[in-house]
């Protein structure tokens, strides 16, 4: 069974940074594709990221720009850099993964493999 830890989560103040990693049990990270989500209180969990199996990434416009995905094959481990962060970026981030075939389907927060969730909290 496939699993995903994501980890580096905290508490950040406002226009700070933080790094996020999604560590994956399986070497699947090189042939999969990937993604960040993130869930605030009282709200739907949504992807902020889609990243192909060619390492080709998405981003929503919320975090365009300060927001990138990069992956580590060796490590098996995918990572979210967060820069200039904002109050508005506090929530429950989650790394999940999916079949080359279903990207696209990572945006309507369908995949197959899901992590724990690491709480990001950013103060003003």
């Amino acid at each position: 069974r496939v699993q995903l830890v994501e980890s580096g989560g905290g508490s950040v103040q406002a226009g700070g940074s933080l790094t996020l990693a999604c560590t994956v049990s399986e070497d699947i990270v090189g042939g999969s594709c990937m993604a960040w989500f993130r869930q605030a209180p009282r709200e739907e969990r949504t992807a902020i990221a889609v990243t192909d199996y060619i390492g080709r990434t998405s981003y929503k416009d919320a975090v365009l720009g300060r927001f990138t995905v990069s992956r580590n094959h060796n490590k098996n481990t995918l990572y979210l850099q967060m820069n200039m962060v904002r109050p508005e970026d506090t929530a429950m981030y989650y790394c999940a993964a999916t079949s080359q075939t279903a990207c696209a389907k990572l945006w309507d927060g369908d995949a197959e493999y899901w992590g724990q969730g690491t709480q990001v909290t950013v103060s003003s």
